[in-house]
């Protein structure tokens, strides 16, 4: 049996699949299990044994694909189209994964049956691509959940989703001067969405608090300029104690990073689910989108939002409201000292 699996959207969302085919390389332990993700994403799933062979798309971004990008397409969809699969999965809710889909000819080629967010049935046209609507696992579900769902009613996997998944002996060594016996956390607080960032003067005072509990504290950051920059300024003034991962790791390097870390401190990112996904204690600060969706999943967590909940729902999705900015340091805090009773940690 050969199953196809596309979900062309970000990083993190690669993730978030794993458990999904974890599951289903157990139902089916002879199956040959493809994977189809944007290129430039595919590095986070190195610690998933269970994936047979990743092909990749290029970036949707008009403006940002190359003449390079469309021959790699033509040569994932051609190659696609090539192999027999007997099920293929789109579950990225776009076309550009249905496409593939699609050209799969796969005997069971598989949708969502109607188009989020706002619910929308799935257009005549694509309908007529696929042999199996799905319609199970809508509505307010974790994103593990929805993809999981759609799986499950077709391959009738077991009720709950298992973990995340990066397999501990798939990291890499990375260069940062970490003992083996130093305990230290690590602070994920760059992002590119504006809606998730949280003021940089609030990072240092959790840096500062940390700094009484950890002989070190490490900033990641991804490659871009300003998040580099930005954990430049997270480093500065304590002796040393406090190192940047520079914008270089691989995901291989921050899954070694995190493995050893006891503690997570970030935001909604990817570095946030790989953290989950090697069962590091997190503390994850969430604006919008809604935690319940993207929180880590089956992982030690706390998450933490402004203060007034139910007026968080009220206004989640009114233009202008930054419920970020209504985090207070003290209630990260809380968060750390809360999540620390529950985890072992150093004294």
């Amino acid at each position: 049996m050969r199953i196809l699996f596309t979900k062309l959207r970000h990083i993190g969302d690669n993730l978030l699949i794993t458990p999904t085919i974890v599951a289903t390389k157990q139902k089916f332990p002879d199956a040959e299990i493809w994977i189809a993700v944007r290129r430039g994403t595919e590095g986070i799933l190195a610690g998933c044994p269970e994936i047979d062979r990743v092909v990749t798309t290029a970036r949707p971004e008009e403006g940002r694909r190359t003449w390079k990008d469309l021959r790699g397409d033509f040569s994932t969809t051609a190659k696609v189209s090539m192999t027999r699969f007997d099920y293929a999965f789109e579950l990225g809710d776009n076309n550009r994964g249905r496409v593939l889909v699609a050209a799969s000819r796969a005997k069971e080629r598989c949708t969502n049956s109607y188009e989020p967010p706002e619910g929308e049935p799935l257009s005549p046209f694509w309908k007529q691509c696929f042999n199996r609507l799905v319609t199970t696992g809508h509505g307010p579900v974790h994103q593990v959940m929805r993809d999981y769902n759609m799986v499950r009613e077709v391959f009738s996997l077991p009720e709950e989703a298992p973990s995340l998944r990066f397999d501990h002996g798939a990291g890499d060594p990375h260069p940062l001067e970490v003992q083996a016996s130093d305990s230290y956390a690590v602070i994920h607080a760059a992002t590119r969405w504006a809606s998730k960032a949280w003021p940089v003067d609030r990072w240092r005072e959790v840096v500062v608090a940390l700094l009484r509990k950890f002989p070190k504290v490490i900033i990641s950051c991804g490659p871009n300029a300003h998040e580099i920059e930005e954990a430049r300024m997270l480093c500065e003034g304590n002796d040393g104690r406090v190192i940047s991962t520079g914008g270089f790791f691989s995901w291989r390097q921050m899954a070694s990073l995190l493995c050893k870390a006891h503690l997570f401190v970030g935001v909604d990112t990817a570095a946030m689910h790989l953290a989950a996904a090697v069962q590091c204690p997190s503390v994850v600060l969430f604006g919008q989108p809604p935690a319940y969706q993207f929180r880590p999943w089956k992982a030690p967590h706390r998450v933490v939002r402004s203060r007034d909940a139910m007026a968080e729902k009220e206004r989640i999705l009114l233009p202008g409201v930054d419920l970020m900015q209504e985090i207070t340091v003290e209630e990260v805090l809380g968060a750390v000292t809360s999540m620390m009773k529950e985890a072992p940690f150093p004294d």
